[in-house]
């Protein structure tokens, strides 16, 4: 049996990237695996063998994870990205064209440097990058073309083109990863049809009908995500205009297919609003669901639709998967104020809640003993920092930075790790605490051994006064002396007790008239 592999986290600010190992770290800090290297960028493979390395718009380094030592440099003049295929065999690159004869997307074979495929592509968008597709295996390559899809074996492009599928309209392709069995094609609305979204089986022979269809009325974009095992498909239509008025943000839609065409229909929601995310388990079993106007609510699905456990409401936004599939969190991120909740979905039960403002990236490790969370520029350049938390919500470690712009988990598979230990039974023993950093002020607090109580008291914010107000305050100060609050407050209470007392004394002269009169 392979050795557990060690826990490795890339952190990346303005001097560049550093490697650090662990967690669990000694002595409270990171050791540093690889010191700073300069870069604009830098990227993890899917399989976490090989690490892509952008120094400059015009270099790209890739470097062996094991030895940490670099194996290949690229010059591609001009380039806007690249990235690297699922186990590290190629780089897929990008240049700006110049003329429409130029082959300006080009797919490098790293452990020869050589070019092994290219053609022209006009522009870079998200639904057309990466331009060739890879299944997580690299058994299949495919790439959206006009009108088609091309299909290429992966281990030898030199064969060129091997079988294409013709889809009028074609607008997104989303290649299944795990295995590459299926492809899923998205043909927006034109001409008064319908947009639609289209399952094709991968193979030559096989790939002259759709196995599952579905058709959508007011559809801008959609997100399409496959799961572990390519069985089904779930569909985030997303709309520009909501007709009911109910959201400015326009209206969304989940649907859900199977590759077998047991289901073909919306998944059944039971809360109006917009979904946030969507998420499938590492098992490809379950998939969650954050939805509905906040508070938003939460619900496990299985694989054939039906509701599994339903997590409650909340100021959610974004869903996180254990990959060890036992553990959930629920997170409110963006324009939300950053509560966490974990849970243990399989027991039906919350572990504990607690809170990471400001969060830009959050994720879970492969081990599914920590998870990671990160306040990273350019979305915010204020507070940035890295908090690692337990599966039950207590605070492991936390770093702030005066400007960070990455940090992620290199990539392991979860089945090189074994079970997560059971964390109720220590629920209560851990308590959260921010350790102090060196050359860093810290905020010492302990949480109480109650899991639904982690999340300190805040003091309620003072009442806003508009700048007028603090001026006409500052002037009288300056002409009568002393804070004009408390003589306001003062003679405001000398007022309060005149008028008691002219009440009193009225009270008193009709009721001595009364009895004069009896």
């Amino acid at each position: 049996m392979d050795s557990v592999p060690s826990l490795e986290i890339l952190v990346r600010a303005p001097e560049g990237f550093s490697l650090w190992c662990g967690p669990p770290f000694n002595n409270g800090q990171p050791a540093v695996k690889l010191e700073k290297v300069i870069c604009t960028n830098a990227k993890f493979s899917e399989d976490g063998s090989r690490l892509m390395v952008m120094k400059s718009d015009s270099t790209v380094s890739i470097y062996n994870c094991s030895s940490s030592k670099e194996i290949r440099s690229f010059a591609v003049p001009n380039m806007s990205a690249a990235t690297m295929s699922p186990c590290g065999t190629y780089l897929q690159t990008f240049q700006k064209p110049s003329t429409p004869q130029e082959k300006n997307v080009i797919l490098w074979k790293i452990e020869t440097g050589t070019p092994v495929y290219q053609h022209f592509q006009k522009n870079m968008t998200k639904t057309t990058w990466p331009s060739v597709q890879f299944s997580s295996d690299e058994a299949i390559a495919c790439r959206l073309a006009t009108n088609e899809i091309q299909f290429f074996d992966a281990r030898d492009f030199s064969k060129g083109i091997i079988y294409r599928v013709r889809i009028p309209g074609i607008a997104a392709v989303e290649l299944s990863k795990a295995p590459g069995s299926h492809v899923a094609a998205f043909i927006p609305e034109s001409k008064g049809i319908p947009a639609s979204v289209q399952i094709f089986s991968c193979g030559e022979n096989s790939m002259s009908q759709p196995v599952a269809r579905r058709s959508f009325f007011r559809c801008s974009t959609v997100q399409l995500s496959w799961n572990r095992g390519s069985t089904g498909l779930l569909v985030l239509v997303q709309a520009d205009v909501d007709k009911t008025n109910q959201s400015y943000f326009g209206e969304s839609k989940l649907s859900y297919l199977t590759t077998n065409g047991t289901h073909e229909g919306l998944v059944p929601l039971s809360k109006e609003g917009p979904v946030h995310d969507v998420q499938w388990s590492y098992s490809g079993s379950e998939f969650a669901v954050v939805y509905g106007f906040m508070p938003a609510k939460a619900t496990v699905f299985d694989k054939k639709c039906n509701p599994l456990v339903e997590l409650g409401t909340g100021p959610y936004n974004t869903i996180r998967w254990n990959p060890k599939g036992k553990f959930l969190c629920l997170a409110g991120f963006g324009n939300l104020p950053g509560d966490m909740a974990f849970w243990d979905y399989k027991e039906k039960k919350q572990l504990g809640t607690t809170r990471a403002e400001w969060s830009v990236t959050s994720e879970w490790s492969p081990d599914g003993c920590y998870f990671m969370t990160a306040t990273t520029a350019p979305r915010l350049q204020v507070d940035n920092g890295i908090k690692i938390f337990h599966p039950n919500g207590s605070l492991y470690f936390k770093m702030m930075f005066d400007k960070l712009y990455q940090a992620d988990w290199k990539p392991e598979s979860p089945d090189k790790f074994g079970e997560i230990a059971e964390l109720a039974q220590s629920i209560d023993s851990l308590k959260v605490g921010e350790t102090k950093q060196q050359g860093q002020g810290s905020k010492s607090s302990v949480t109480p051994n109650k899991a639904t109580s982690a999340n300190p008291p805040t003091q309620k914010p003072a009442a806003y006064r508009p700048p007028h107000a603090k001026t006409a305050a500052a002037i009288q100060t300056e002409l009568f002396g002393g804070s004009s609050t408390e003589e306001m407050s003062k003679n405001a209470a000398k007022n309060k007790k005149k008028r008691e007392k002219q009440r009193e004394k009225k009270a008193a002269e009709a009721a001595a008239a009364a009895n004069n009169g009896a």
